[in-house]
């Protein structure tokens, strides 16, 4: 049994790979990153933008011929599938090329599965089936969580700069108060002066 375990744990970490990524995309640059993937295999990357600017970038995957397979124009958050219909290096790439001063910083997750076959020229056994599944389902969890986490941090910001400015904006509001306030007393007071000629 333990030598079934083992070869089945090792296959859930063959047919899976992902990572999660963080990264500073500098004011007009960009970030490019890069997977050799052979033929029918499949990799999905899911982004978001965390804080800079607009939370807006641009995405695009190219292929080993350098043609755009997927492109996104401006967007805060996106994923994208696709399966290698060529064996080679595949490009996806972060730019900020559009902004002149807010650097962006955006979070990324790569997903890689290595083409297995759809089960039809082979027999899959059920615990395999529902490992793959699991591993599916908990990688689903894991980037819905990633995404949660990157919009509390988005929301968080937005909330203490609102706070900031409140709070400045009330500083303000009471000099304005006491300096109206002492002018006016002193308006006041300059006509119950008595005032006297010679």
């Amino acid at each position: 049994m333990a030598p079934l375990l083992l070869w089945l744990s090792s296959l859930f970490l063959l047919f899976h790979v992902a990572s999660a990524h963080l990264v500073e995309v500098a004011a007009s640059k960009k970030e490019c990153f890069f997977e050799d993937l052979h033929v029918n295999d499949k990799m999905t990357v899911t982004y978001q933008v965390g804080g800079g600017g607009h939370l807006d970038i641009d995405f695009w995957i190219t292929g080993p011929d350098g043609g755009a397979l997927r492109k996104h124009i401006k967007q805060s958050t996106g994923t994208e599938s696709i399966t290698a219909e060529t064996d080679g290096r595949h490009e996806y790439c972060f730019s900020n090329q559009m902004s002149s001063i807010a650097d962006k910083i955006v979070s990324f997750n790569v997903h890689g599965v290595i083409y297995v076959g759809d089960g039809s020229d082979e027999i899959v056994a059920p615990i395999e089936r529902e490992i793959r599944l699991l591993a599916h389902g908990l990688t689903s969890v894991k980037d819905e969580n990633e995404y949660i986490v990157v919009r509390e941090r988005t929301h968080r910001n937005t909330a203490e700069s609102t706070n900031s400015r409140v709070k400045w904006w009330s500083i303000l509001q009471a000099i304005v108060l006491v300096s109206v306030v002492a002018w006016q007393v002193y308006y006041l007071k300059s006509f119950f002066e008595v005032k006297r000629v010679i």
